[in-house]
């Protein structure tokens, strides 16, 4: 599983005129489920996110988590994470899930997001989607539970 996480002021996401989801202060995540992933990275991804210590304390520090400091998620289906554009200039996306496995393994993150007692907006799976974000730092982190980045 890959994911983008980007530190925001504020976040939403519409789908077609329509807000599917829209947060204050907290993380934007983008996430894309891989075809060979299984529930225990997407744990693994879940309780990553819900403890990366990159907001500030009263020093200026990257000290303090999302639930330290009362922020939410705003989560994103996007499965160009693992497009792939070492060769040519189109993308091959072969090792992303595909669209079935993709749906279920995405929800499933969702709930165990959620599980961790932060709120969790989302946008909607395969639709074409508007995301307004507005970045604070800016600070955005790369994660993979392959750890190939």
């Amino acid at each position: 599983m890959r994911a983008v996480v980007q530190r925001v002021r504020s976040a939403r996401v519409t789908v077609d005129d329509e807000v599917t989801g829209e947060i204050g202060a907290g993380l934007v995540v983008f996430a894309a489920v891989g075809a060979a992933d299984a529930e225990a990275d997407l744990a693994q991804m879940a309780e990553k996110i819900a403890g990366l210590r990159i907001f500030n304390d009263a020093d200026g520090k990257f000290n303090l988590s999302l639930r330290e400091v009362g922020g939410s998620i705003l989560a994103v289906s996007q499965f160009t994470l693992f497009g792939d554009a070492r060769r040519g200039r189109r993308p091959s996306f072969i090792e992303a899930a595909p669209p079935d496995q993709a749906r279920a393994l995405f929800e499933r993150f969702v709930e165990l997001l959620r599980g961790t007692g932060l709120p969790v907006e989302t946008g909607r799976f395969q639709a074409a989607m508007q995301v307004d974000v507005c970045n604070d730092g800016p600070v955005t982190i790369l994660l993979d539970t392959e750890r190939r980045f």
